[in-house]
């Protein structure tokens, strides 16, 4: 009973639709029973997040400015993916267009959630090592700055929230309990296993 849909959708109406996201209005009965609206954010792409890990164990931030959050941020390579496409695809062009990395090897880290009381977006992180480096290919949308920093330092940015986007937070702590839970050497030796 308890995992049961307690809300009462009575009618649905778009009020806003771009080829990114679409937003639409719910005339609702709330659990309840007392009516009320309810507006969801439906995103037309998968996300895709790429932790990629060099053998000493240096790894790569994109720096950009976020313009919903009005300030600059540093986060993994990410970047969205159509639904229905092969996500690892999607990554691999992520990793490619932001940074010039490609890598021989992939391991989905994690699939989350990214704002599940408001939004339906969905995200795929993998795990990329085995690089080699070439040019970075922005979209004419982005202004991207490329930075590398040790996996240990990464780890401190997000423990003292320099940086706080979910992806690239859910990847790193991710990454960490796994090297840590199955005793694995330093990520500059070694990556944990998918």
């Amino acid at each position: 009973m308890a995992e049961e849909n307690p809300w009462q959708t009575l009618s649905s109406e778009t009020k806003y639709d771009n080829p990114w996201i679409e937003v639409t209005e719910h005339q609702v009965l709330t659990p309840a029973g007392n009516p009320g609206i309810y507006g969801t954010v439906h995103f037309k792409n998968l996300a895709v997040g790429v932790l990629a890990i060099g053998e000493e164990g240096q790894t790569w931030l994109v720096g950009q400015y976020r313009y919903p959050l009005e300030r600059y941020t540093w986060e993994i390579p990410e970047g969205g993916g159509e639904h229905g496409a092969d996500p690892l695809t999607s990554a691999q062009r992520e990793l490619k267009e932001e940074t010039g990395i490609e890598a021989r090897e992939w391991h989905e880290l994690l699939e989350m959630e990214l704002s599940n009381s408001i939004t339906d977006e969905r995200a795929i992180v993998y795990l990329a090592t085995g690089l080699s480096f070439g040019e970075p290919e922005p979209e004419d949308t982005e202004v991207l700055v490329t930075k590398k920093v040790h996996f240990s330092e990464l780890y401190a940015m997000v423990l003292d929230a320099r940086i706080t986007d979910v992806m690239t937070v859910a990847a790193v702590l991710k990454a960490r309990l796994l090297w840590d839970e199955l005793s694995l050497p330093d990520p500059g030796q070694s990556a944990p296993p998918a």
